[in-house]
């Protein structure tokens, strides 16, 4: 049984690092019915989805990050026509959200990212933007000669709708020196997302686990992002993504040591832990169908997650990762999935609210 002094501070939104170590040692099931009744507790029973599109802006990446099968340092750029063209797709197929993606070029100023929000808005303002990350921007801004709190302005003022919380990976410098030692420091990645916070921009939250990484590191990630919330209140989300080992560096050491990713039980455990520590923090977990395949998506809901994701109709990172669980899901699919396990499904935007 669940002690009941850990699942009175879980309820309360006081669980402690000690109290996920120990949890971890109590049987999975307990752990995740523990998850799944504080979902219910904090967010009820309705499985949230949006209908979106990825835009891989660049297939170009100059970072040396030893996780990534997308650094390749030659390619294309899309040019901004290319890119509305993509947004049209979406625009059609009734997306609300756009997520755009690409890889790190040292080169590129401020004004590119700009430039793309603001011929996105003039044509559909109706559509979310979220996109860039933390390191894109941080590298812009520091090119620029800018306080991160100017560069995150000018974009909000263009029309960007949220950040993505990504390049995250293990807040752990220990970690981030073996996998993306050229990457933000675990620090920088903070003061980026906190000078987004404070100019007034909302981020989702990610963790990439799975690789080098210890639970101890992975426990230390979701606390600070905890604390972060708790000073900023900005995060909507969390997005667990985890490690495919396939077509780099990290993955290709680790399957000599016939280790291949984290396995099903223990992905379901990270979402039930995550749901443990960020419980009246971060109402919103999604289980990734991408990284997760849909059935095991489906388990997720059922131990501490309560999103599906997006329709994506593209994920060029996870394929190049050995991902094979498609790009793209239908929303009827999705309600399908949701159904199955008896809860309602409601289509959202990037902000949570229902869509009508």
């Amino acid at each position: 049984m669940i002690p009941e002094d850990i699942e009175n501070r879980a309820r309360n939104g006081l669980a402690t690092r000690e109290d996920a170590l120990k949890l971890l040692k109590e049987n999975p099931f307990e752990l995740f019915d523990l998850a799944d009744r504080l979902r219910r507790e904090s967010v009820g029973d309705d499985v949230t989805y949006v209908v979106n599109r990825n835009v891989y802006i660049t297939n170009m990446c100059r970072g040396k990050c030893n996780f990534c099968s997308y650094n390749q340092p030659d390619g294309y750029i899309l040019t901004i026509p290319e890119i509305l063209e993509k947004v049209e797709t979406a625009y059609v197929a009734g997306a609300t959200e756009i997520c755009i993606q690409g890889g790190f070029l040292p080169e590129l100023k401020l004004d590119f990212y700009l430039e793309i929000v603001r011929a996105i808005k003039e044509k559909y303002p109706d559509i979310s933007i979220h996109g860039y990350s933390p390191m894109e921007i941080n590298h812009a801004a520091r090119v620029d000669g800018i306080s991160l709190e100017e560069a995150f302005t000018k974009l909000l003022e263009a029309g960007l709708g949220t950040l993505t919380g990504t390049s995250a990976e293990i807040l752990c410098q220990r970690v981030r020196n073996i996998i993306c030692p050229e990457k933000i420091t675990t620090e920088e990645w903070i003061d980026t997302i906190k000078s987004a916070h404070n100019a007034g921009l909302v981020t989702n939250s990610t963790i990439m686990y799975g690789h080098v990484e210890t639970w101890e590191e992975r426990i230390d990630h979701l606390l600070i992002l905890r604390e972060i919330q708790q000073k900023t209140g900005k995060f909507t989300e969390l997005v667990p993504l985890p490690f495919l080992p396939y077509n780099n560096r990290v993955g290709k050491k680790m399957i000599k040591e016939g280790r291949y990713g984290p396995g099903g039980i223990e992905d379901l455990k990270f979402y039930a832990i995550a749901r443990v520590l960020l419980n009246k923090h971060i109402p919103n977990i999604q289980a990734s169908w991408v990284k997760l395949g849909n059935k095991l998506a489906q388990v997720a809901l059922n131990c501490g997650a309560n999103d599906l994701g997006g329709t994506l109709m593209e994920d060029q990172i996870t394929v190049a990762s050995g991902g094979k669980n498609g790009e793209y899901l239908h929303p009827e699919e999705m309600q399908w999935i949701i159904k199955g396990i008896g809860r309602r499904p409601v289509r959202r935007d990037t902000h949570y609210r229902e869509c009508k």
